[in-house]
């Protein structure tokens, strides 16, 4: 068994195999489960407000980012389709940042992550 975090420095995943215990035996009332879909929203609005580059992901990093901003300076909710493409956008950017971590040999990289249904 192996524990992972999210580095919001460079999107990868580190070790923390320190964590694992404390998940199994710990009575933390800050443990809590997720769904497979919440844990990508998670992962990839860390990911979208942390990181910077040039690229596919970028872009859809920054589309996400536009459709956020209109929203807070209309000082409304987003629609049910911005939602709904936001959601499809995070989805896809997973699977992209996940494709290229396996690509480089990260062995906590999972993109099917974002196809299991919740």
């Amino acid at each position: 068994m192996a524990g992972w975090r999210l580095s919001l420095d460079t999107g990868r995943w580190q070790p923390a195999n320190n964590l694992v215990d404390r998940l199994l035996f710990g009575r933390d009332d800050e443990i809590f489960e997720i769904s497979p879909e919440e844990f990508v929203w998670y992962v990839e609005q860390e990911r979208g407000l942390s990181l910077r580059g040039d690229g596919p992901i970028f872009v859809l990093y920054e589309t996400v980012r536009a459709i956020q901003d209109t929203v807070r300076e209309e000082r409304r909710y987003p629609t049910p389709h911005e939602q709904a493409l936001i959601r499809g956008v995070r989805r896809r950017t997973f699977v992209m940042f996940e494709e290229q971590l396996q690509q480089a040999g990260d062995p906590a990289a999972d993109p099917t992550i974002a196809a299991t249904p919740s």
